[in-house]
Parts: C-alpha cells; structure tokens; sequence
C-alpha cells in the first residue's frame, strides 16, 4: 500500500507538537504529528476521507482518509470553554470529504483575545496503524501545501478491500448515567488487565488502552455514545466480549434523561516546560463575608457542629526539573509508588465499605500503565522522577477538568491526590501531619480524600470547602465517618480567620460565622438536645414502641449483611424490615447459586436472633447493574429494565432466590417482598414462580408475599394489590422519585427531593386506604422512615412498621412513644393540604416543637 501524504489544513507557520502548551498533546497521549500556529480563519481536509466527528463545541474535527489513517485537527488550546463561539462547522459526522474542502471557519481575532493559545495540533490518533515518515517544520505553509507523509505499519489501516488486521472489534452504546468515569474506567481496566490480548476502546478518532483508567476517562466518553470495543491476540474474542458486556451491564449506572448524542471528545490540557504543582483549579480568591455571616452551601453529609476554624492548606512540593540518570530516577519511582500502594492498602483493609471502595479506585490510578508511560518517557529525556510523574498527572487532569462534567471534574481531586503521596514519598517525606484542636470545623478551599482519612475523627467538628461537589470521594467519606459537611460555599470561605466561632448546620446549608451569644447558645441548646435525646433512646433502645394511647409501632432495621443486622440488634431493632440482596449478586460475573444464597440468608437470619426477616427480591437495573445481566441499551433506565421486571425477565434467577429463601429456618422467620411492582399482574407472576419453588422443596405452610409500593402506579392501586399481597412497604426514595419527576441521583435537584412533599404523602395515604380495606398492614422502608419529622405523619396515615438505619432506630421507637396516634392523624390531615415539604416541617415543628 503506497504512503499518505497529507495537506495543510491551514495557512501558518510548522511547528514542532512539542511546542503546544498543552500536555496531552506535546507528551503526544493522543498520537504523533505536528502544530500550526494559524494565520487564517479556515480549517480544510487534508486528504479525502469520512469526518469521524466534528465537535459540538465547534473547534475539532476528526478525518479518516480513505486509507484509514485517523487525523485529529483541534482548533487553538482550551477552545471548548467558547462553546461554540467564533466557530462554524460545515461538516457533520459521517459525511465524505475532498482534500481542501473547508470543514470549519472560525474568528482568528476572537480566538486570539479569548483561547489560552492559537496552536491548532493536528495528530494521528492511529499511530499503530500509521507512522510519520517525513514532515514540514518550523516553517510558513499555505492551506493545501505538504505536511507530513505517513507510511502504513503492516497493512494496518487499509481499506475493506484489503486483508483484514488480526483486531477484532464489538461495538457498544454506553449506557451509564455519567459516562466512563473514574469507577467504570477502573472496573474495565481491571477486568483488561485478566486478559493476555492488548484491549483498548476507541471513541471517534480517539483510543485509549483499556488498562488504563486515567486514558479511559479521558476519552470522555458519554452516556449514549458509540463506543469500540478492540483487542488482538490470542484470547482477543473472549476479552472483547468481556469488557463488552461489561459496559453494557451499566455497572450500577443510572442513565439521565434522553439527551441528543453528542461525539465524543478530547480536550486539551495545560503545562509549561517545568510543571507547575496541580491545584484543585486556579486559587479561588477570598471574598468578602456576608453582612449577616451566614454562608449558603450544599449539603456533603448532614449534621449539626460548633466549633472554631481551623484552615487547611497544602503546602507546594518542588520538583526538580533534571534527573539523575533514568535508571536512578526509575528506581525511586518505582519506590514511591509501591510505597504510596502500600500505604493505600492498609489503610484500606481498616476502613468501612466507603473508604475501601474510594481506595480501590485509588490503587487504579496508581497502577495505571499510561500513567507510568507517561512519566517513563520523561525520565528517559533526562527528567527527575518528580517532574515525570507531576507532568503525567497534570495533563490527565488539565483534560479532565475540561470535559465540562462535574463528576467527572470531582475525581480530579482523586488525581491530585496522589499526585502529592506520590511527590512526598519520592522526596522521603511522611504524611502532612496536622494536629488538630478538639472541636475543630476544617476549612479549606477543597479537601483531598487522604487528608480526611489521616485526620482523627475524633477531634473534627466538621469542615466546610469553599468549592467541591456533593458526589466527590471526600462528601461520601464525610458522611461515612459521621461527621457534618457543607461544599460549594464559595469564596468567603477562605476570608475566615484561624480560631473563629462556627455554627455549621450541615442539614440547613449553612455556616454562621462568629456567632453573637444568642445564635451560639440556640445551637448549643440544639445540639444538646439532641445528644441527650439520642443517649436517652440509646438507653431504652429494647423497648417496644408503643404510642401514649397504646398503639404497637413495630421499629425494624433495613439490613444487607450479618454485619447489618448485628448492628440492628444492638440498637433494639424487632428485626429486618428489608434484607437489600443485591450485596450477593453485584461486583460479581456470575450470579450467586442456591446454596450460597441459603448460607447468606440463613447467616443473616441467626444474626437476627429469631427476629423476622423481610427478604426484598432481587432490585437491580437502573441504578444498579449486574454484569452477567446484560441488560439492553435504554434511554431511560430508571423507567426500563428494574426490580420485579427484571426478575420475570429471567425467571430462572427469582426461582433460584426464591427456594433459597425458603430454605432458611426456622420457616416463617422470612418473609418475601418483591420491588418496583407495578401491576397486580406483576404480583400474580411472582406468586406463580413462589408456589412453583415451595411445591418442590415440599413447603406447605403459607408464605408471606408483599411489595414494595415504589411507583405511583402501585399506590393508586393498592386497594387492587392489597387484595393479593400479605402487606404492603412504601420505598419512599423511588416513590418520591417518580411521583416528583426528579432524578434522586442528580446533585442538582437533591436539595428538593423531599419526601415529605405533600404529592408523596397522598400517595402514601391513598396506600394506607388501599390496605385497610382488605386489612393489610403498611410499612415504610424508604429513608423517609429514618426522619424523625415524618414520624408522626406516617403514624397518622395508619402506617404501622417503620424499617429504618440501625444507628437511627432507638431515636425512632422513643419518637414513637411521645406521640399520641388521634394528634398524629390531625396532623397528617394538615398535611396532606400542605403545598410544599417545607410547609410540612414548619407543621411539624410549629405543633410538636420537632
């Protein structure tokens, strides 16, 4: 095949690609080829070919020639922040182009005022198909005259026509909510690294190894796209189909709400010729307090905290630009990151769930072979090990910081983060020690995961982070650890003095700075309260609740693990209101059989100690995938694939999870709860596959079957299922969900998902109604069972089990026991003609002071 020769898409001046201010493209992560600084306003083909994709954004456009050489041309450095903005394409995806043919225009004058530069890099992206033989450089060139020959590698990169490569492909529709980001890019690396072929996805004209996080990621992949799935070598199939099917599983991804497809993209990053240390973006300048002292922000982890200011900033790391040797500066690499794994390691098999699953995502960054090959390339130009590995990380998180995704911009913090642990181990330092005073609310501009987990929780208050998001690793590790946190407060935060008086009211967004005497002796009060209250219940955890005229409340525990309902035994729990079985059957290839099913069932049902045991059926899709259930492609998961439906889809795993339920002794001690029904149709087909189960382990005594009440549908016809179902349990988080029309999994409608919105309560009403109609009792199993404002307006519809946390569920029975049930329905009645949860609580609080 002969070789390509390529045109200038500009009118410029060559330059070397190691020029562009951008280390994404001068450390050539996307491929090999050169930089023109433009001196006109058109961007033409180069060569024939099919546009792969042309950017929204307007400013990068991907070309195939006809030979198959894949060329990316990206107009200036940081042009996607524009949004469009001097920019016109004239080309779409998928369209046939001729050498010269314009592809986009744009304003030269505004790009120059507006971009961080005018560099336009234009790169091969295939560079194992096709290598650079000859090319113009550091001189002026017309649009139309010679760039660069490439010359094709082994008949890779030929036409259809010609013999086909030893690469086999699958392509996939990525259906997760956010996109490959950190945790999926982490799992398929995990699962490519099990496999001996050389696996990598391909997005447009863009490709990553798949054992590479970091280079996944920075695909940038997102919900929706078309995505390849490649690998060569001896086992190429089975990984293919593997990382496939891994994908399409959705690893516990939600999908947002349809949205038009967009092309995937790659955007540039920042560096200098020295890397500058990484900050959690450009400083954020202190701004003034406000008149009143009181700062808005978003709830992290919710809470109650007095305490005084303690500011945390981190100190810079130098690194030295000139190494030592590269064998020397290998060594100490090398060194510093098996002493950072070991490090991560151990303070993994300490943690809770939370920490461990922050920390696996951790150890996947820092064994990430991109990552590595990036700072090995500089350390054999004669870099330090330092400058290698700050430079490596910068770029990934310049490009990520870029994507326009906060989720994505959140994992960021996860890079910098070992950036530093990395940086101080190679400089022989230990841990940033700060020793903190008791009572300490740590302020900062943002917190890095490592320096919550290396600070003693006992002596922290809170912290409040001027910027941040409500889904970054530190907000999840707060809320694990127990201690209340607000992000997102903004600049006046960094305006706080060391040692002021802080009142943080995680639950009600807000940090009241420098308190006069009333403000802190209210809260004082307030949190005293509460401590009382909660020592108080503790005390008389094992005591029924029963309200002041006598009616039985039953308090159950939601569980998903001995650990779980050992827990809610210790905290007076009368037993399990929901055992959630999905902890068997996710983070697995294959699905768990009876007998390991019946040994987990029967374990938690012993912890429990004789105590019932209300077992939910297997709720997966949505927002929880399992891979060995590759459920198809959907615009909206959430409405798709879910709970029962995908149990009749394969019924052979709910007759599988049924008898092993059954198994559990003594019989009785279980019930059964099936998820998202949605028609007494869905009830019968369940009870058929139960009856079927019980008649060939010899079962005879009657089974209990419930649902969970989870969609309006189900709950303006509970009178219909009550008819079937022994009870009924209210999934208040899914409910409010559905019947609000907002997503519970977007940070940016959480502040108003509230259950106690009047529209929720009707439909937990009419579920009451529906059920005393055929004297079946009610349950709430949803998070609004754990709020102690809700109480008494759940008692007042005529629920009778409330399943909440373990930790919460003392409060709850005592909560119980000062209420009057004929109050209670008042109230409830009031409330149902509420227009807002807000209007609600002030109910609550204004009749019973709570």
């Amino acid at each position: 095949m002969s070789n390509l020769v390529l045109a200038s898409p500009l009118k410029g001046w060559i330059a070397s690609l190691s020029e562009a201010p951008d280390a994404v493209f001068a450390g050539r992560m996307l491929g090999d080829g050169v930089a023109i600084d433009p001196l006109g306003g058109e961007l033409v083909a180069p060569c024939d070919g099919v546009v792969v994709s042309a950017h929204r954004a307007g400013h990068a456009v991907t070309l195939r020639s006809t030979a198959g050489a894949e060329i990316l041309m990206h107009v200036g450095l940081e042009t996607v922040a524009l949004g469009g903005e001097g920019f016109e394409v004239h080309v779409r995806e998928g369209q046939a182009v001729k050498t010269g043919q314009p592809l986009i225009s744009f304003d030269l004058d505004l790009l120059a005022q507006r971009a961080k530069s005018l560099i336009t890099p234009v790169v091969i992206t295939n560079p194992e198909a096709f290598e650079i033989v000859r090319r113009d450089q550091d001189m002026a060139v017309e649009a139309g005259g010679f760039l660069m020959e490439l010359r094709p590698l082994g008949g890779a990169g030929v036409s259809d026509a010609a013999e086909p490569t030893n690469e086999i492909s699958r392509a996939v529709t990525v259906p997760l909510m956010h996109g490959i980001h950190a945790r999926p890019a982490a799992r398929i690396a995990e699962l490519a690294k099990t496999f001996a072929a050389e696996t990598a996805l391909a997005v447009g004209g863009r490709r990553s190894s798949a054992r590479s996080p970091v280079g996944l990621m920075a695909l940038a992949a997102r919900h929706g796209d078309e995505i390849q799935v490649l690998a060569s070598g001896a086992d190429a199939k089975a990984a293919v189909d593997a990382i496939a099917d891994l994908i399409e599983s959705g690893m516990g991804e939600g999908a947002p709400v349809p949205a038009q497809k967009t092309s995937a993209q790659k955007t540039s990053a920042k560096t200098t010729s020295a890397p500058a240390p990484i900050a959690a973006e450009a400083p954020l300048a202190p701004a003034a307090l406000p008149a009143d002292g009181v700062l808005k922000g978003v709830l992290a982890a919710p809470g109650l905290a007095i305490g005084k200011a303690v500011r945390l900033a981190s100190t810079d790391i130098a690194v030295r630009e000139e190494g030592q040797g590269a064998a020397h500066e290998e060594t100490a690499l090398l060194a510093a990151l098996n002493k950072v794994r070991a490090k991560i390691e151990a303070s993994a098999s300490k943690g809770d769930k939370a920490r461990k699953a922050i920390l696996a995502a951790h150890l996947a960054f820092l064994d990430d072979p991109e990552l590595l090959a990036q700072a090995r390339s500089l350390i054999a130009a004669g870099k330090s090990a330092g400058f290698g590995w700050r430079a490596a990380v910068g770029g990934y998180v310049e490009a990520l910081r870029a994507l326009g995704d906060r989720r994505m911009a959140e994992r960021v913090d996860d890079l910098i983060d070992l950036e530093r642990q990395v940086l101080r181990a190679l400089a022989g330092e230990d841990d940033e020690a700060t020793v903190l005073p008791p009572g300490a609310i740590l302020l900062a501009d943002e917190l890095l995961p490592s320096q919550l987990m290396g600070a003693d929780p006992g002596v922290i208050a809170g912290f409040a982070t001027a910027r941040g998001g409500p889904t970054s690793h530190v907000a999840i590790l707060a809320a694990a650890m127990g201690i209340p946190a607000l992000v997102a407060l903004g600049g006046a935060t960094l305006s706080i003095a060391d040692g002021t008086a802080l009142i943080l009211d995680a639950d009600g967004g807000s940090l009241r700075v420098a308190p006069d005497a009333p403000a802190l002796e209210a809260a004082q009060t307030a949190l005293a309260g509460r401590q009382a209250r909660k020592a108080a219940a503790k005390a008389a955890a094992f005591e029924p609740a029963v309200t002041r005229d006598g009616t039985r409340i039953e308090v159950f525990a939601n569980t998903g693990s001995v650990k779980d309902a050992l827990a809610a035994i210790e905290n007076g729990a009368e037993g399990s209101g929901l055992l959630r079985t999905e902890f068997l059957f996710l983070d697995r290839q294959t699905p768990p059989d009876e007998d390991e099913q019946a040994r987990q069932y029967q374990a938690i049902a012993d912890a429990l100690q004789g105590k019932p045991l209300i077992v939910r059926t297997l709720d997966v899709g949505g927002d929880k995938a399992a891979p060995y259930l590759p459920i198809p492609a959907e615009e909206n998961p959430a409405l798709g694939l879910r709970g029962v439906r995908v149990s009749l889809w394969r019924p052979h795993l709910l007759k599988t999870q049924l008898r092993a339920i059954l198994r559990v002794v003594p019989q009785g001690q279980c019930k059964i709860m099936v998820p998202m029904i949605g028609s007494l149709d869905e009830l019968r087909a369940v009870r058929a596959v139960l009856e079927e189960a019980k008649r060939e382990l010899g079962v005879t005594d009657h089974v209990e079957l419930g649902v969970m009440i989870e969609t309006p549908a189900a709950a303006v016809t509970a009178d219909l299922i009550a008819a079937e179902a022994d009870f009924l349990s209210v999934g208040t988080n899914d409910l409010t969900q559905y019947v609000l029309a907002m997503d519970r999994g977007n940070p940016e409608l959480a502040a108003r998902i509230d259950a106690l919105h009047p529209a929720v309560l009707r439909m937990i009403a009419q579920t009451c109604q529906g059920a005393k109609a055929h004297g079946r009792w009610v349950g709430v199993c949803g998070g609004l069972a754990s709020d102690l404002v809700a109480t008494p307006i759940l008692l007042g519809l005529g629920v009778t089990e409330l399943s909440t946390t373990a930790a919460i569920a003392p409060e709850v029975k005592a909560r119980v026991r000062a209420l009057d049930l004929l109050a209670c329905q008042d109230l409830a009645a009031r409330a149902l003609a509420q227009t807002s949860p807000e209007a609600v609580r002030g109910l609550v609080q204004a009749s019973l002071g709570a």
